[in-house]
């Protein structure tokens, strides 16, 4: 499908859950795919359209120009040429409302490496559209974020993982950019809800932390494995020299259940 905006032809997928009932408002998840990725890419590593399938939610799978998404000091030519992904995030989603029936409280957005990164762009720039993100591997690469409404997010991340790595850094991936330490994103973003309680959870396989009694009943939640590594937890191989998906957890499940839990205040 084809949306025009900014003088260029974007393009997406867009997949209806077999249970969709146009007289009942959806859920709709928008998936962002990592650098040098694609639509039909994210969809294959996550399983997410057997998995919308599976919980009746909208799915709909973006296309950043050139393979990659401006998500501030990354990534490729989408950040090099100061591509308005934003603005053609913003206009996405209000099409999509306006051709089905959307529960405006609902929507959330997903993202893989590149795509996670845009994720957090979005949240702090359409936070009045937003309802939670869930970031994989990815991290804050904006220079400023001031959201305007508060936002609950859940963070994957695994500790194997050299493209973005987990204490920050300049990653092994093509992008060549610093990358902060994802525990310092987590504490910035749960300061931005004005969460009072943290938690932390050591487990064989993973990390769990857990910031609660934020603003407007928002929650930020990290889940740090110790196997795959820049991956989809739970999901599929993408390529042959990809890294192999952590097999702690399924994001997709604990993803969903978040979301629901998270519906706009």
């Amino acid at each position: 499908m084809k949306l025009k905006h900014d003088g260029e032809n974007r393009t997406y997928l867009l997949h209806l859950p077999h249970s969709y009932n146009e007289a009942e408002p959806s859920s709709l998840i928008i998936a962002l795919h990592g650098g040098t990725g694609s639509a039909k890419n994210i969809e294959e590593q996550g399983g997410l359209p057997e998995f919308s399938d599976e919980k009746g939610f909208i799915l709909c799978s973006p296309n950043g120009l050139n393979k990659t998404w401006n998500a501030g000091n990354c990534c490729g030519k989408a950040e090099k040429n100061k591509v308005d992904d934003v603005g053609f995030i913003s206009s996405l989603m209000d099409k999509i409302q306006s051709e089905y029936n959307i529960d405006p409280k609902r929507i959330y957005i997903t993202g893989m490496s590149n795509g996670a990164m845009m994720s957090y762009r979005l949240a702090c720039e359409l936070s009045d559209k937003i309802a939670a993100i869930a970031p994989m591997a990815g991290t804050i690469v904006t220079n400023e974020c001031k959201p305007s409404n508060s936002m609950s997010v859940v963070h994957f991340h695994s500790k194997k993982d050299n493209s973005v790595p987990f204490d920050g850094g300049i990653g092994d991936g093509i992008s060549n950019h610093y990358n902060a330490p994802i525990d310092s994103v987590m504490q910035v973003w749960s300061s931005f809800g004005n969460c009072m309680t943290d938690t932390m959870e050591v487990r064989s396989e993973y990390d769990y932390y857990h910031w609660i009694n934020c603003a407007d009943s928002c929650e930020v939640s990290f889940y740090i494995t110790n196997d795959g590594g820049h991956s989809w937890p739970g999901g599929t191989q993408p390529r042959k020299k990809a890294d192999a998906p952590s097999n702690a957890l399924n994001a997709n499940q604990i993803m969903w259940a978040f979301f629901l839990q998270h519906p706009k205040p």
